[in-house]
């Protein structure tokens, strides 16, 4: 079971579909986040009992940039909302991986931005990161987002810090360069695991 994590336009999105192609099976953990919001969950009523009526748009659906506006640079508030969602996302995902442990999946991947700062990482048993310099992530972030230079910084600099995730990390993946330069890295990394796997076999 592999944790991929990295900050917001680090390429972790790139690096599940490589990890895919090469045979993974992969959670992505914010798709569950979207999934639980969804109206007449008990995540949606009990979001909106704390943050009130003002959070719902049109079909009574959670519109996740007001809710954003009431957390956001508010640590208290963000605390009431990760303490609702994250206990949610996690109980998700360990019924999916222990579904696929039964059905003999060997390689299970789970991408998520928040794995360490939720302790998601005592689902996995190790933790792959993707990084990339921080001009790099910027450009990325305000060209896929359609973001200014200061949104997309402040974006990034509201999550955990590489240097701090880098702590966490067995596998470290820079996804600067080529598209190609960065396959080859994961293919390395998963020729590498592949090898460990055997081993634990034996």
């Amino acid at each position: 079971r592999i944790g991929l994590t990295g900050g917001i336009g680090t390429g972790k999105s790139n690096l599940c579909k490589e990890l895919k192609c090469l045979g993974a099976q992969v959670i992505d953990a914010d798709a569950i986040g979207h999934r639980i919001y969804r109206p007449e969950t008990p995540i949606h009523r009990e979001i909106v009992q704390t943050f009130g009526q003002e959070v719902l748009g049109e079909g009574s659906i959670i519109d996740r940039r007001i809710l954003g506006s009431k957390v956001f640079g508010k640590p208290d508030e963000m605390k009431k909302l990760t303490d609702i969602v994250w206990p949610a996302i996690s109980k998700e995902v360990h019924n999916q991986l222990e579904d696929w442990k039964s059905q003999g999946i060997r390689v299970a991947v789970v991408e998520a931005a928040v794995l360490i700062e939720a302790k998601w990482t005592n689902l996995v048993h190790e933790v792959w990161m993707s990084t990339t310099p921080e001009e790099v992530a910027i450009e990325r972030v305000m060209k896929r987002n359609q973001l200014s230079r200061d949104e997309a910084l402040r974006r990034i600099r509201t999550q955990m810090s590489s240097e701090e995730r880098v702590r966490h990390a067995n596998v470290i993946i820079d996804t600067d360069g080529p598209f190609e330069q960065t396959r080859e890295r994961v293919q390395r990394e998963w020729e590498k695991l592949t090898e460990r796997l055997k081993k634990e076999i034996v």
